[in-house]
């Protein structure tokens, strides 16, 4: 069996900032709970990993002056 492979037409930031903007929007219809607590976590992660990609592709990491 071959595996499939997608092109991704976005980059990792971008789609990460996309689940997490529709992860806080999903939170928002959703009465307080754990529930609610869970989908605004991942809108965390989502946002912490987008941060995380775009800080370790940067062209050049700066030690502090």
């Amino acid at each position: 069996m071959q595996r499939r492979h997608f092109a991704q037409i976005e980059t990792l930031e971008v789609r990460l900032a996309n689940e997490a903007l529709q992860l806080r929007k999903e939170a928002q219809g959703t009465p307080h709970g754990i529930e609610r607590e869970r989908l605004m976590r991942r809108a965390r992660q989502a946002e912490t990993g987008s941060h995380v990609s775009k800080w370790l592709s940067s062209p050049g990491l700066r030690p502090p002056k």
